[in-house]
């Protein structure tokens, strides 16, 4: 028997980009671009400044978001684990509860039987990463290519559903884009976009990764050394010198990037636009989000996978103009695990059992945060040393003034399988004193007390949410 609800029911439109920063959304500040009709989610909503992703990767960040579980827990640690997709989700629950739902786009949580999208009423994913141009999607019947640009598409089909929705009960909408997500391949609408503008190089582009972790040092995700052919479309101009062509590849890899971001925030127009246009703007919370954070040039970087700043913290803004005020803004600390919950409370629709997160609803009514709200965030990333990349295995937390990391080098998503190749190291940030995370203070005496705070913490929370970390040597780094 499900929950009573609210009357009238809201409905759900979740916008999902891939690899979409924050630090590249005009509402947050962005120095790079603008992002005008994601922006309208803002200024009519809630914009969350302190929003984190629990694993920054795709996969294990969708499952994430989809469950409302960590990551040992719905079994989507890694790349290469497929999601069970018998488990509940948020979109189940809200389907039991009278709702009907759709999801249209990224899905790459594996395909088969056992791993396709459930508990949709209608379903057209990209196989695994998809293409830009000319994709194939996968439906309950079959396989078919679209002609076309892939954000474009996504949005047509969901415009369509939404057409064609039975208008007497609520729906969910989940449109998952593929962009920004690598190679960065660009519709002819905005390929010249950006053409004479040239993109502010990061404060931390030059990082040394002095004073750091070794595995900042062995990380394989440089613009300058590591970008493709594939990534740049076309060849290094012959004749610069070394940091000339370090530059060139930043404005060319950012530049793409950006147009696919513009592509998508036209795209998000269109889908405002359509609940504008049918009268449902008020009765309608939508969510404008990012499976993680990205690498903006940010310490010399693309991609993501680290708990560095850029990588780690979401977007997170949410429009509902019957609870949200316009304008709004919340830095209390929210995880990804927390959108299940959010989503099922405000349809009035109680969370299942086994559930991790916790509705944000307190906070985007403008209450005042509740006196057992979290005092930090904890992370994992499994894939240790994995090609091409090379990011180490590390876990950690973060509080609102600090972050501690700890770096176990331990096997590929395979707890106790620890590299004795690979030494375990620490990181501990000062977030107040170093906001850009250039110098680890976990060796430095007079951060001894808080070092040794954060590491009860990590191991409350790991114990919390029934974690395994490795074992650790017995003389720790």
């Amino acid at each position: 028997m499900p929950a009573t609800r609210p009357n009238p029911v809201p409905n759900i439109v979740m916008v999902m980009a891939d690899d979409h920063a924050a630090h590249a959304i005009s509402s947050y500040g962005s120095r790079v671009n603008q992002t005008p009709n994601i922006d309208r989610i803002a200024s009519d909503g809630m914009r969350f400044d302190s929003c984190f992703c629990t694993n920054s990767l795709c996969a294990p960040s969708r499952a994430a978001i989809l469950t409302g579980t960590y990551n040992h827990v719905n079994g989507v640690r890694t790349l290469s684990e497929e999601f069970q997709s018998d488990q509940d989700t948020f979109v189940t629950q809200l389907g039991a509860a009278g709702y009907q739902s759709a999801i249209v786009g990224k899905w790459h949580l594996g395909h088969g039987p056992d791993h396709d999208p459930k508990g949709f009423d209608y379903w057209e994913v990209l196989p695994g990463q998809g293409d830009y141009f000319d994709p194939e999607f996968v439906t309950e019947s079959g396989r078919a290519r679209r002609p076309g640009y892939v954000t474009d598409i996504i949005t047509d089909l969901s415009l369509d559903w939404l057409g064609a929705r039975d208008r007497e009960r609520p729906f969910c909408l989940l449109v998952n884009h593929k962009a920004p997500h690598r190679p960065w391949q660009v519709d002819e609408a905005h390929a010249d976009l950006y053409a004479d503008v040239s993109i502010p190089e990061p404060e931390t582009w030059h990082d040394d990764y002095s004073h750091r972790s070794t595995a900042a040092r062995a990380a394989r995700m440089t613009v300058r050394r590591d970008l493709s052919k594939t990534d740049l479309k076309v060849d290094v101009p012959a004749g610069l010198t070394a940091e000339e062509e370090a530059s060139w590849k930043y404005q060319r890899y950012m530049k793409d990037y950006l147009r696919c971001i513009a592509s998508v925030d036209d795209n998000v127009g269109r889908l405002l636009d359509y609940l504008d246009a049918e009268g449902l703007t008020d009765d309608t919370v939508v969510v404008y989000t990012s499976d993680q954070g990205f690498f903006l040039g940010d310490h010399g970087w693309y991609d993501k996978r680290f708990m560095y700043e850029e990588s780690l913290r979401m977007p997170f803004l949410i429009r509902y103009p019957r609870e949200i005020a316009a304008g709004s803004s919340c830095d209390d600390l929210a995880v990804n695990v927390d959108f299940a919950q959010t989503v099922l409370d405000l349809a009035g629709v109680g969370d299942y059992p086994g559930m991790q997160g916790r509705s944000l609803r307190p906070l985007l009514r403008g209450e005042e945060r509740p006196d057992d709200w979290r005092d930090c965030v904890y992370y994992r990333y499994w894939e240790h040393d994995s090609e091409p990349h090379h990011v180490w295995s590390h876990y950690g937390v973060r509080t609102r003034t600090h972050k501690l990391v700890r770096y176990y080098a331990a096997g590929l998503g395979v707890p106790g399988a620890v590299d004795t190749t690979m030494p375990p190291e620490w990181e501990l940030f000062d977030l107040v004193a170093d906001p850009r995370e250039l110098h680890s203070v976990h060796d430095d005496p007079a951060y001894a007390a808080v070092f040794a705070d954060l590491r009860s913490k990590l191991a409350e929370q790991q114990a919390l949410l029934g974690d395994v970390p490795v074992a650790e040597p017995v003389s720790q780094g």
